[in-house]
């Protein structure tokens, strides 16, 4: 899984600039760069996003994995009441595990897992500026966000999060 590094540019001049320079200092492949704006005129020459992750699948996915992770605690809890008022240890446990699997996987989920979404961007969008969204490795994180900080000033780090280049997210 890749990180997805989020970088507002006050404008197209800076973000086309950015992209270009980041393509041979830090060797991210084009294909992992993708940029949006509010109007689509700002857009020339600037790489497209594919229409997910315009439309910011990962947040839909992530909301449908936490609703279902919260149904299921709640489906064992009502199970694990069930289980005492029917004496019944099988069922108890088996809630009971069922729930602490069910917490572990939340507690990962928002302590391990970064999270930052289109819609964090959608006022500066709005006033004109331009998301650069690159994806890398974990492990390249670190270097291209000094590269960014150090050549270009202007640009504001919006964070970063998930991606999964094999489903287009």
């Amino acid at each position: 899984m890749n990180r997805r590094l989020y970088f507002l540019f006050p404008d197209a001049v800076h973000a086309r600039h950015a992209v270009d320079t980041l393509l041979d200092g830090t060797g991210v492949d084009a294909r992992h760069i993708h940029a949006i704006a509010q109007r689509e005129g700002r857009m020339s020459r600037l790489p497209h996003p594919t229409g997910r992750q315009q439309h910011d699948s990962a947040a839909r996915i992530e909301s449908l994995l936490w609703n279902g992770n919260l149904l299921l605690f709640g489906v064992a809890l009502l199970v694990l009441i069930a289980a005492i008022v029917m004496e019944s240890a099988g069922w108890a446990l088996a809630a009971l595990v069922v729930m602490g699997t069910t917490f572990v996987a939340g507690f990962l989920f928002t302590y391990r897992i970064p999270h930052v979404h289109l819609d964090e961007f959608r006022d500066a969008l709005a006033h004109g500026e331009v998301l650069v969204m690159v994806d890398v490795p974990s492990a390249g994180v670190k270097k291209v966000e000094d590269y960014i900080h150090r050549r270009y000033p202007e640009a504001v780090p919006g964070g970063a999060s998930w991606t999964m280049g094999a489903f287009g997210l």
